[in-house]
Parts: structure tokens; C-alpha cells; sequence
């Protein structure tokens, strides 16, 4: 009985300090790591972190292995929009630490991503100018930034950079694109671009087609959300990562090369 005793004071003090992180706001992040205090305090619930710059297959997958989903219930999450007679839904699963009870189902974990994107997006300061800047246009364009960004200091100077490319009728020619066009649960999702890669038939090939994919490659975060509507101003067209990840940028091909030569 002493035991049952301490044990039922050991939940409740774990459900009390669960409680505590939600009323004060804390980072959800910071409790991701304690998944076995997590099932004491409420067996109910477990605590997905969905990471930026997943797309949807993955985050299927994420959520999936943490409430026990079968194949079939990650195929509904991932076709979640043609349940719910939609377009598709790439872009809006937004990323962040989520609690979600363990009987949760595919529809109604999409429906609180949804939520959440919606009420998150909103959020963002829009650009007071004579160009409207359309809603899935930026959600694309922001997918593309948190895929090649290197860091959130990164992200607005790349927005601008695509910005340029879109208003100079130029190719993207953007690796990310390619990489979502080849991606597969087989050969993974994200693997590294080769040249032959280059010739895909795929409208989501940025190297044959000019202007955007048809929609987003994955789900962005709210400094990818917040570039997109608001670019840094920049004579850029061509940027590159060097082997620390520092990016650099130039106006000119000949330039662009000339920082290939330099830090590649």
C-alpha cells in the first residue's frame, strides 16, 4: 500500500509539472526528452516534435511511430486532403511540439496542424506595397527557403534571392525542387543532388521549368513563413553554401563561379 501511495504522489506531481509547462508557456521542446515521465504522468498522451522542413510522408511517419499508427492510417494523413476536398495539403503541416492524446486520429491530427499553421501565419508582419503577395505563392516560396537555408540568418537573404529570380523570369535552379522530385520512402527523401538529376521530367524540376513548383516541397517554419513575405533587398541571383555553411552570394554568373572556385 506504502508503495501504491508514492508512486500515485509521483504521477501526480509529474502531471503538475506537465501542467506547469503549458500554463507558463515554456518550450515544448524542452520536454521531448522525457518520454518516460511522459506515459507515468499521462499514459494517454504522447509528445510528438515535428521538425521544419519535413514533408508530409515524413511527418507521417513521425507521428505515426509515436501513436501507433498502421501503414494505412499514415497513407490517410498523408492523403488527408482528399478526405477533407482539398488541394493538396504540403506546407501547412506546421512544425512544432505537439501533445497529442494516442487514439488521435489522421484526420484530426492534420486538422490541429492546419490550426496551427493557420494561427501561426497570421501572425506575420505583410509587406506594405503595391504588390500582393499571394498566400501559396509565399507558402511555396518558403518551403524552398527551409529547404536550402543553412540557418535562420540565411532565409531572408535567399527569399530575396528567389524573389529576383521569379521577377527576372529566370530559372530557379534549385537543388531542394530536384531533391523532392526524386525523393522516395525506398531511396529517402532528401538524398543529394547528382547531374544527371538535371533532366527529370518533373514540373517540380526547377532546372527545365521556369518559375515555381506547383506547390510547396515541404512544411516550413515561421522565420521561413515570415523571409518569405519579406525579403532582404539584394542585387543577388546566385548564392552558394561553403564547407561551414556560410553563404555567399553573387549579382553575376561570372561572380557566382568565381565563389564556386573559391569555397567549394
Amino acid at each position: 500500500m506504502k508503495w501504491k501511495v508514492i508512486i500515485s504522489l509521483f504521477a501526480v506531481s509529474i502531471v503538475s509539472f506537465f501542467s506547469m509547462f503549458l500554463y507558463y508557456d515554456f518550450d515544448p521542446q524542452l520536454l521531448t526528452s522525457l518520454s518516460f515521465y511522459e506515459s507515468l504522468a499521462n499514459p494517454e498522451v504522447r509528445i510528438v516534435k515535428v521538425y521544419e522542413g519535413l514533408r508530409k510522408e515524413e511527418i507521417a511517419d513521425v507521428v505515426g511511430d509515436k501513436l501507433g499508427w498502421t501503414e494505412n492510417d499514415k497513407k490517410q494523413f498523408v492523403n488527408a486532403h482528399l478526405a477533407l476536398k482539398s488541394d493538396n495539403l504540403e506546407g501547412k503541416y506546421f512544425p512544432k511540439t505537439y501533445f497529442l492524446k494516442r487514439d488521435e486520429s489522421p484526420i484530426d491530427v492534420t486538422g490541429l496542424m492546419l490550426e496551427e499553421f493557420n494561427k501561426n501565419s497570421s501572425t506575420i508582419s505583410k509587406p506594405k506595397s503595391k504588390i500582393i503577395i499571394n498566400p501559396e505563392t509565399a507558402l511555396t516560396i518558403a518551403s524552398i527557403i527551409q529547404r536550402e537555408a543553412g540557418g535562420k540568418g540565411d532565409m531572408k537573404l535567399i527569399s530575396g534571392i528567389i524573389w529576383n529570380r521569379l521577377f527576372a523570369g529566370m530559372k530557379l535552379q534549385i537543388d531542394a525542387t530536384l531533391q523532392y522530385a526524386k525523393g522516395s520512402e525506398k531511396n529517402g527523401w532528401w538524398n543529394k543532388v547528382k547531374p544527371q538529376d538535371k533532366n527529370i521530367l518533373s514540373l517540380y524540376n526547377t532546372y527545365l521549368h521556369v518559375g515555381l513548383p506547383p506547390s510547396p516541397i515541404a512544411n516550413p517554419g515561421l522565420a521561413a513563413l515570415d523571409a518569405a513575405y519579406n525579403p532582404q533587398k539584394t542585387s543577388c541571383l546566385f548564392y552558394l553554401h561553403d564547407k561551414k555553411g556560410k553563404i555567399h552570394c553573387s549579382a553575376t554568373y561570372e561572380g557566382h563561379k568565381a565563389n564556386i572556385a573559391k569555397y567549394l
